[in-house]
């Protein structure tokens, strides 16, 4: 898969895990996702994935890495749809 593909698959699939926040953006917890079984089929490498969507504004979140358990609950907010 090229990255593009794979950053359109992440745009669907916190879309289908997260809701809006106050802003009207979708926000899902990283954890959410890290542990969803689709995305676990969909993403060799979602914090790879996670981190090109973020390089082209696609998605944000704090800090610049995202780990499973330390960083659960990180919302993981989509900016372009």
């Amino acid at each position: 898969m090229n990255v593009s593909h794979e950053i359109d698959l992440l745009v669907q699939e916190i879309q289908r895990l997260g809701s809006k926040n106050t802003d009207g953006k979708f926000s899902v917890k990283f954890g959410v996702l890290f542990n969803d079984d689709r995305c676990a089929n969909i993403f060799e490498a979602l914090v790879g994935t996670l981190k090109a969507a973020k390089k082209k504004k696609v998605i944000d979140f704090q800090g610049e890495l995202l780990l499973q358990g330390v960083h659960d609950n990180v919302d993981v907010i989509l900016l372009q749809e």
